[in-house]
């Protein structure tokens, strides 16, 4: 047995083995048909260890041979079926948890215990509201007098936790290492989020980090040689790849993970070497040329409040266009996501993300709801859109771009500091979902296509319903919230299967599924992409671009079925003339679809603006999308037809227009728009077409 053998395999389950139910069938059955020379298999994760029991039991995880349980506070030998006390002793050194209660309930002002199932024996979670610094300092000063050896994790202004100094997931590993005398060099890891990287900092050790994995994990390890998955591969795939890389599992066992890219491409009869070619010298630059003059449209958008939506200087406005001149909540969290490669270089830009987000979240209402807009002249915030319907995709955005900021710039007080409106957002938000089936109810005209009927379930709402609460579970875990965050993080995990169920309809349903009769969409038989629009006894056949697009982006579907929604879409030719139209086909006049309020303002007419506009915003996101399928070549030229279309203007070259017609792709709106520029940047960067 060669040196390198591995020997040991320690991984966490959400995001990594979980969140892909085929890839987890597939992992399963491959680590069970290993033979007996097989690595020892770890689950490392923030779940208490009854949870996990609960997963394998249900046959949704092999069995493991240990469970690293509670963020490193529980080491179990699964096949023994008992406690490893020789771990909890080593916690014991310096813990107290009565002295350590005894202490925290002698602190001054208004100090609580949190509910049981927060508690364990080695953590100990209190309500502190609005303690100083100063008092959390006393504490630990208190706490060491007491010879207490033990670690505080105070955030959010209101939680506070002690534990003992060594918890967490690389500790309790290396421990349980040198315990059963393996060596650190001889073992393999695998994680997507922060709180892995302890796993990652082990001396020796090799790793898997997923396709999927959060920035702050790629960011923590980005100095060690580890296996890292393209963005198309994400949880068990992924790590059914890094266990090929490590030889831990031969290239037969992959005969079901194919190679997606040349599929794909021969699906299309295209070549990647051949009949698309490379982009030449001079196309490389005029992309690049394109992205300093984005650069320059975005910093046009730069107000002492925040981002607007489009440059004040440079487009007239008048009647119901006054609302431009606004932060608007949904177009400046884009901006912000597609500005982030530029936070360390560019201070300007990096100064209105950070106000964006104080601007906003210093004007969510007292129950929770973000504004829609704030008046950037006189900062009165909005609250709904036309019609005076509420924008229930605002608040979604912000917390997914709030969860990026964080994990871009590593300002965890930032977060501290505003973390109670953000948990005040995900209670509104969650309101939304009345019947407690996982998905929100969304008005008629509730979210970006606040001129156009969509209700009820909506595929981009959900998508974003999904990506926000993923995004809030990573927030908790940044403040220390395990357990919190885990609920959160498997609530996620009921979102997607209720999209993917609802959405993507199929004959092939198993006996039990229980559809019932007010389920009109499983008569479209099999389809190729997720519907726009599902409601009690009815739902929306046409192909919303930009929600599917999402929904890869954001790892609801998986590659399999994004290959397949891929084809359909460049079947349809949704990037004709221009990358893309946000909807497949537009709404045509006597259609059942049609509402007369489209034609107000003349905005919504075929292929105009919702109704099938081509959205250059929504362009950079189909860049990104194609590029993360593997197809890279293609993405590149995508990528150089958007340029093109961004290069042209109503009045100026480089305008970034906010929008164009769908069958002439000349462009409409408003000039230098700020999510057009953005998303833009965002598409350079991610195709490393400019340097990092």
């Amino acid at each position: 047995m060669s040196e390198n053998h591995i020997l040991f395999f320690s991984s966490d389950l959400d995001g990594t083995l979980l969140g892909d139910g085929d890839a987890e069938r597939r992992f399963k059955a491959t680590w069970e048909s290993l033979d007996e020379g097989r690595p020892l298999l770890c689950y490392n994760t923030g779940r208490m260890l009854d949870d996990v029991s609960g997963l394998i039991g249900r046959g949704q995880l092999p069995a493991p041979d240990y469970v690293i349980s509670g963020v490193g506070t529980n080491v179990f030998d699964y096949r023994e079926r008992q406690v490893l006390k020789e771990f909890s002793e080593m916690l014991d050194e310096g813990w107290d948890k009565p002295l350590v209660e005894s202490i925290v309930q002698e602190m001054p002002g208004a100090i609580t215990r949190q509910p049981d199932h927060y508690q364990h024996d080695y953590k100990s979670s209190w309500y502190y509201a609005e303690a100083p610094l100063a008092r959390i300092q006393d504490l630990e000063k208190a706490l060491e007098k007491a010879g207490l050896d033990v670690h505080v994790i105070y955030s959010s202004a209101l939680h506070l936790d002690v534990l003992p100094k060594w918890a967490n997931k690389g500790n309790a590993l290396g421990w349980l290492l040198r315990h059963i005398d393996i060596p650190e060099n001889r073992t393999l890891v695998a994680g997507d989020s922060g709180n892995d990287s302890a796993m990652f900092a082990l001396r020796g050790v090799r790793g898997i980090i997923v396709g999927n994995a959060q920035p702050e994990l790629v960011e923590l390890t980005r100095s060690g040689s580890f296996f890292v998955a393209p963005p198309h591969e994400i949880c068990a795939n992924a790590v059914l790849s890094g266990l090929h890389h490590y030889q831990v599992i031969g290239a037969e066992r992959q005969a079901e993970t194919t190679d997606e890219p040349a599929a794909l491409y021969a699906a299309l009869n295209i070549s990647p070497s051949a009949d698309l070619g490379k982009l030449t010298g001079e196309q490389i630059a005029h992309i690049r040329t394109g992205y300093h003059n984005a650069i320059e449209a975005l910093r046009k958008n730069i107000t002492p409040v925040g981002f607007s939506a489009c440059s004040l200087d440079d487009n007239e406005v008048n009647g119901t266009d006054e609302n431009y001149r606004s932060v608007w909540a949904r177009d400046s969290a884009i901006a912000i996501l597609g500005s982030l490669p530029l936070t360390k270089d560019w201070e300007d830009i990096h100064t209105c993300q950070r106000q964006t987000l104080i601007t906003l979240i210093e004007n969510i209402s007292p129950n929770g709801q973000f504004p829609a807009n704030v008046r950037i002249e006189d900062g009165r915030p909005d609250y709904s859109g036309v019609g005076g319907i509420a924008s229930i995709d605002s608040g979604l955005w912000v917390i997914i771009a709030f969860y990026a900021y964080v994990a871009q710039t590593h300002d965890y007080e930032f977060l501290r500091e505003h973390y109670p409106q953000l948990q005040l957002a995900m209670d509104w938000l969650s309101a939304h979902d009345s019947n407690n089936d996982a998905l929100l109810e969304i008005p008629e005209a509730g979210d970006w296509t606040d001129l156009f009927g969509r209700s009820y379930n909506v595929l981009y709402d959900e998508v974003l319903w999904y990506r926000c609460t993923v995004c809030f579970g990573r927030l908790l875990q940044m403040l220390g919230h395990e357990e919190k965050a885990g609920d959160y993080l498997r609530w996620a995990r009921i979102i997607k299967r209720e999209i993917l169920l609802n959405f993507w309809p199929s004959t092939q349903q198993p006996p039990t599924a229980g559809i019932t009769f007010a389920e009109r969409q499983y008569s479209i038989g099999d389809v190729r992409y997720l519907l726009a629009e599902i409601t009690p006894f009815n739902f929306s056949w046409r192909c919303d671009t930009f929600g599917n697009i999402l929904a890869f982006l954001y790892d609801v579907v998986d590659s399999r079925r994004a290959a397949q929604t891929f084809n359909f879409m460049w079947g349809a030719g949704v990037n004709d003339p221009y990358p893309i139209t946000n909807l497949y086909p537009a709404v045509q006049g006597g259609d059942p679809d049609w509402r007369p309020y489209y034609a107000v303002n003349l905005l919504n007419l075929p292929h105009h603006y919702h109704n099938g506009g081509i959205w250059p915003f929504v362009g950079g996101h189909w860049v990104r999308y194609i590029n993360k399928l593997g197809l890279r070549e293609l993405a590149l030229h995508e990528l150089h037809r958007l340029t093109e279309l961004n290069e042209k203007g109503t009045a100026h070259a480089w305008e970034f227009n906010e929008w164009a017609h769908g069958r002439t792709g000349r462009p409409m709106g408003k000039a230098f728009q700020a999510w057009s520029a953005s998303e833009f940047i965002r598409a350079c960067h991610d195709l490393h077409i400019v340097a990092a």
